[in-house]
């Protein structure tokens, strides 16, 4: 698969004083890691990390991370906000190996209306919003859809656990297993099966949940 190429650079300086400069004129300070290396503090343009993270994959983008020359495949490990504005302040990269697990949070997304339960003014709830996978960054799909067009009033869609399609099957711990429920907005809090179907970067095949 394709990687999407971002540049960054070594040398900045370190401490809170020399962050926020950097922030001011439009960089993030962040640090690369991973497969043994020694990490590196790196600084990205602000609105070229924008760029590489805004297709499809979002977050999970597999980066070309171009450090001062040399390349590392790279995925986003996590991303600091400022509390209020929300802005990202420092990103951790991590450096993958493509053909490696990892684990990852993919996206889920509700797709449908039920009518017996908008009949009832009622409302899907779902638990969570992502599902945590383990898959090679070759294999990540960008997002499980969750097709609730024929749910009924309090039902309960519980995903079983599940893998990423063409590596073998890594299982869920039980505890992890998310839901989604369909209840009465009065109350403001769907046993059936449920189909996850990711959205591939590659072929992918159907993943049920009962």
């Amino acid at each position: 698969m394709s990687q999407t190429k971002l540049v960054a650079t070594t040398g900045r300086a370190t401490g809170s004083a020399a962050s926020r400069r950097l922030r001011t004129e439009g960089n993030i300070p962040g640090v690369l890691y991973g497969h043994g290396m020694a990490p590196i503090s790196v600084t990205v343009e602000r609105r070229e990390l924008r760029l590489a993270l805004s297709g499809p994959a979002g977050a999970n983008t597999v980066l070309d991370l171009q450090v001062d020359g040399k390349s590392y495949p790279a995925v986003v490990k996590e991303m600091q906000r400022h509390p209020v504005k929300r802005n990202v302040s420092h990103i951790d990269f991590l450096q993958v190996n493509m053909n490696e697990e990892i684990t990852v949070s993919i996206p889920l997304r509700l797709e449908g209306e039920s009518k017996a339960v908008m009949a009832e003014n009622g409302l899907v709830d779902p638990a969570v919003d992502s599902i945590e996978v383990v898959t090679t960054p070759n294999n990540m799909p960008n997002e499980f859809v969750i097709d609730v067009s024929n749910m009924q009033p309090h039902e309960v869609i519980r995903l079983a656990p599940c893998w990423c399609c063409v590596a073998p099957p890594r299982k869920m711990p039980p505890r992890r297993l998310p839901r989604a429920r369909a209840r009465p907005r009065a109350m403001q809090r769907l046993p059936r099966a449920a189909r996850l179907r990711p959205t591939p970067r590659s072929d992918h095949s159907l993943i049920h949940a009962d």
